[in-house]
């Protein structure tokens, strides 16, 4: 007997990941859980579901725009918060309410309306899918999950299973990352929530708990629960519909239990602990993790070490072109139509390769062209970070000021214009270069200079003066 567990132990200890995965386990729900779970949530989110824009959007009776509602929804809420999306939406949905309409535009209108919010190749993918919708598929939103997936640009598994869900009622489940939440803490999954091993087991739960009746509001009903009870830091717990069936919360409960029995009779084990019995599990808290009391149900994800930003230093220049009889204008040249930040606008800029300034000239004759002739000097403003996904960057301002006729543009080099400030803050600029013109116009605004004396002399000096403001200085004859 002792031999056959000490086998049964050594494949548990061997076994793959997918073996894992399909073994039941406490990190699994039974039948009755499931039927449970879509009872509560279904029944919380008919009660409690913020009225969203898209959610109007998404009751359209052509199938094919309320498909459309919803992916642009589901792609602007990809790393947004719902309050900074809601208004963008409106303004998207207002200016082209139909996929043919956005099919139409071009990539600079798409780019204007996004600015600010972020993730610019998500815009550029959304106006490219919709042009293939329209040139290529006949008008006709692919109808499954994994056609909109194989078909459509920038359409991962989350908004694939979105869109089917939501539009098309498809029976299929998606993962985002209020999702993750959810899922890791119903079922105490400490593992790295970012590693395959977790993510089979999370897609495994979302496509086997949806609702086979009410697939897109039980879809609607986990992002729900998780961006509003159950939250990243300090989650309400106690409002939770599906507390009652969540481990994460049990465990919780008992170590509070364990805490109270611990006072009165001193006995440790009058409670049994929830936990896997497996000798090794990717889905549990790995070696060098473990359960932090303090922190309740919040253990629940865990994520990997975070890869770090890699650094870039960029020199910017901005020019400034004196008008006698109109406003002043700045130069700005348009970027590639791939990569970071494609087909938006920006002050002509040049990333440092080496540790030394790029001057001027150089900036202006490599970004766009353009030579100068004057011999004004440039004014270095400060510096500026802005922080990608993936890159910590510090633009390095440098201006300058020239007349009308004294900088030469090369139209064989990427499209360039002048605009005025107003023009400039309503084109295709991102957040990055609208900090840059902030830091411009600062030092620069004699209104924020005034401003600054004004409140300087009606404030009283708070600061401890030294013993020797006391004395009357020595006057030296």
């Amino acid at each position: 007997m002792k031999s056959m567990l000490k086998m049964s132990k050594r494949k548990l200890k061997t076994a793959d990941i997918k073996s894992v995965n399909t073994t039941p386990s406490i990190h699994d729900f039974s039948e009755a859980e499931k039927n449970q779970f879509r009872s509560l949530l279904l029944k919380w989110y008919d009660e409690k579901k913020r009225d969203l824009p898209w959610r109007k959007q998404a009751l359209n009776p052509d199938i094919n725009q309320r498909a459309y509602a919803v992916w642009v929804s589901e792609v602007m809420l990809q790393q947004t918060q719902v309050a900074t999306v809601i208004n963008y939406y409106n303004k998207w949905m207002g200016k082209w309410p139909k996929l043919q309409d956005l099919a139409k535009a071009n990539l600079e209108e798409v780019n204007e309306l996004w600015s600010g919010l972020g993730y610019y190749s998500r815009g550029r993918r959304l106006h490219e899918g919709t042009k293939k919708v329209v040139e290529e598929l006949g008008g006709e939103m692919p109808k499954t999950a994994e056609d909109l997936q194989k078909l459509l640009p920038g359409v991962g598994r989350y908004t694939a299973g979105a869109i089917a869900s939501i539009a098309y009622n498809q029976v299929t489940g998606l993962v985002d990352g209020n999702v993750i939440r959810v899922l890791c803490r119903m079922r105490i999954m400490g593992g790295d929530s970012t590693g395959q091993a977790v993510q089979d087991k999370l897609w495994s739960h979302a496509n086997s708990v949806v609702d086979p009746e009410r697939p897109g509001d039980f879809n609607q009903g986990m992002m729900e629960l998780g961006a509003t009870i159950c939250t990243p830091k300090s989650p309400s717990c106690d409002s939770c519909p599906v507390k009652e069936i969540c481990l994460a919360y049990s465990k919780v409960e008992q170590e509070k239990q364990k805490s109270a029995m611990k006072i009165l009779t001193n006995n440790n084990n009058s409670i049994t602990d929830i936990e896997c019995l497996a000798d090794t599990c990717p889905l549990c808290f790995q070696q060098e993790d473990m359960w932090e009391p303090s922190n309740g149900v919040e253990n629940y994800p865990r994520k990997g070490k975070k890869k770090a930003p890699r650094e870039e230093r960029t020199d910017v220049c901005i020019v400034c072109r004196r008008r006698q009889e109109s406003k002043d204008e700045y130069l700005i040249v348009q970027r590639p139509n791939k990569g970071l930040l494609a087909g938006m606008w920006e002050f002509p800029s040049l990333l440092q390769v080496e540790e030394a300034q790029n001057p001027t000239d150089i900036i202006l004759d490599k970004s766009c062209g353009a030579s100068l002739q004057t011999t004004g000097k440039s004014q270095h403003i400060g510096e500026v970070v802005h922080i990608f996904s993936h890159i910590h960057q510090t633009y390095v301002i440098q201006a300058i000021t020239i007349e009308e006729g004294e900088v030469t543009l090369n139209t064989e080099q990427p499209p360039s214009r002048w605009v005025s400030k107003e023009d400039f803050l309503e084109c295709a600029v991102s957040t990055g270069m609208k900090k840059v013109f902030k830091a411009f116009e600062s030092p620069l605004s004699p209104k924020s200079s005034n401003t600054k004396n004004k409140k300087t002399a009606n404030k009283p000096d708070d600061k401890q003066r030294s013993i020797s403001c006391f004395f009357k200085p020595k006057v030296s004859s």
